[in-house]
């Protein structure tokens, strides 16, 4: 053994070098052996796919992230690298009751009636979910089961009245095995208006458990509970006229910002709410840097479409007050017109908060600050930082847009994304035993399987 003092010392004249040309070649030779191999495993094997292409897995980021070609890239975090979902959509046939709360109690309201307007959100989703991949026709291995219902279309246009609305929906879950059997939590309502899910009056009652898709959040301010609850449920967006969502030539095209008339505009009725009223006056006092005009939705001074989106695109920035409800459609239209929406509604939620950055798309301003202040806040933003969000909101708007699932974008990709993370594992009920063999009874010890509606609802 040398000592450890030898450590150090340099090599003695009669040592062999360490590097020889007999090494040299074998260095040579071991690389391009090493070459020649791999390339043969390249031929012999398919190359791995690209997961981050084909199933769009998001990276470490905490936001929606859009490639060149604009396809969606979800945050990993909370969502998990691929959808993977079965939903079971009821037929219209299957459940006594839902045809009175899709087509009124006579029969007579129709599809293309209930697609238009704020709550054709409802219509829009179940169509989608119907040619959706994620629908499953096999009630056993579906994750969540989706409830078809245009209760508010029907409502409005008096095919039922509230106390049938309610009625007809204790009906429908009554006869649906699956809801007793998960006591709702696997079941999915919409309820695309400012009321939420308290067009159904108990709704506290029966589907306080299910998961609620609307754009409206808290209403604590009008009832006396929200129905939307933050870990269940999902803020769907607005339903912008599809004239002005389409990938082609829209209804009304952006004017540069240098054309445009105004700093600021809202186009809505005062509705007799403080902020829309102080929105009137400020006009008033303002008018070369804010139009607000009386708008009329009867009579000939009505505003059509086209007029409509016309005004909304004449300014820089879209004001989107509360009125009976905090969420706004005037919100998603402006995208649409590359207008900058700046929100005056303390309560507002807003869709896929946890995929979106909102500070790089729009203004939150507090409703207690409508005044002169906020129009020279506004007028201190220069031009290239509104062209900025402007740009940024160009890339996120598509995620507004009720679009068929081949489109890589879309407002059903992200409600997709969002139904994912609410799938829940604790799917028995109070109503729900099972026994050593793993089969699933009721409180009479009768199998699932023979469960017979109408069944008992709490």
């Amino acid at each position: 053994m040398g000592s450890i003092r030898n450590k150090g010392r340099p090599l003695a004249a009669h040592q062999a070098p360490l590097c020889t040309r007999t090494h040299r070649i074998g260095s040579l030779l071991l690389v391009f052996a090493t070459f020649f191999l791999t390339r043969l495993l390249e031929r012999s094997f398919p190359s791995c796919p690209d997961l981050s292409r084909h199933h769009h897995v998001p990276t470490a980021q905490s936001h929606v992230v859009f490639t060149g070609g604009g396809s969606l890239f979800w945050p990993e975090r909370g969502y998990g690298s691929h959808l993977s979902l079965k939903i079971y959509v009821y037929d219209e046939d299957e459940i006594d009751g839902l045809k009175s709360l899709m087509y009124g109690r006579d029969g007579t309201i129709t599809t293309e009636a209930c697609l238009k307007g704020q709550w054709g959100t409802q219509v829009k989703i179940h169509k989608l979910l119907l040619k959706s991949r994620y629908r499953t026709t096999k009630k056993e291995e579906a994750d969540l089961f989706f409830v078809p219902a245009y209760a508010k279309c029907v409502r409005i246009m008096g095919g039922l009245n509230d106390k049938e609305i309610d009625q007809t929906y204790v009906k429908v879950i009554s006869q649906m095995p699956h809801f007793r059997r998960s006591g709702g939590r696997d079941h999915i309502f919409v309820f695309p208006s400012g009321g939420g899910a308290h067009l159904f009056k108990s709704w506290a009652t029966y589907i306080n458990r299910s998961v609620i898709l609307t754009p409206e959040g808290d209403r604590t301010d009008k009832k006396d509970t929200s129905s939307f609850n933050t870990w269940k449920d999902i803020i769907i967006p607005g339903n912008v006229d599809d004239r002005m969502t389409g990938t082609g030539a829209t209804l009304v095209q952006p004017l540069p910002l240098s054309k445009r008339k105004y700093l600021a505009n809202y186009l809505g009725r005062a509705q007799g709410k403080v902020g829309r009223l102080q929105l009137v006056e400020l006009a008033k006092k303002f008018p070369e840097k804010l139009e607000s005009p009386e708008l009329k939705f009867s009579g000939p001074e009505k505003l059509g479409r086209i007029e409509y989106f016309e005004h909304l695109r004449n300014a820089k920035f879209c004001l989107a007050p509360r009125g009976e409800s905090s969420w706004s459609l005037r919100y998603y239209e402006s995208y649409f017109v590359e207008c900058i929406p700046v929100i005056l509604s303390d309560q507002i939620e807003l869709p896929f908060q946890n995929a979106i950055d909102y500070t790089q798309i729009s203004i939150k301003w507090p409703s207690t600050q409508i005044g002169p202040q906020l129009l020279d806040y506004l007028e201190s933003i220069p031009d290239e930082h509104i062209e900025k969000m402007i740009a940024h909101g160009k890339h996120v708007r598509c995620l507004w847009v009720y679009a068929p699932e081949s489109v890589s974008c879309s407002a059903l990709h992200g409600i997709m994304w969002e139904l994912q993370r609410k799938v829940r594992q604790f799917h028995q009920s109070a109503e729900t035993f099972w026994l050593h063999n793993g089969s699933i009874v009721n409180r009479n010890l009768v199998e699932f399987s023979n469960w017979k509606p109408p069944l008992p609802l709490p």
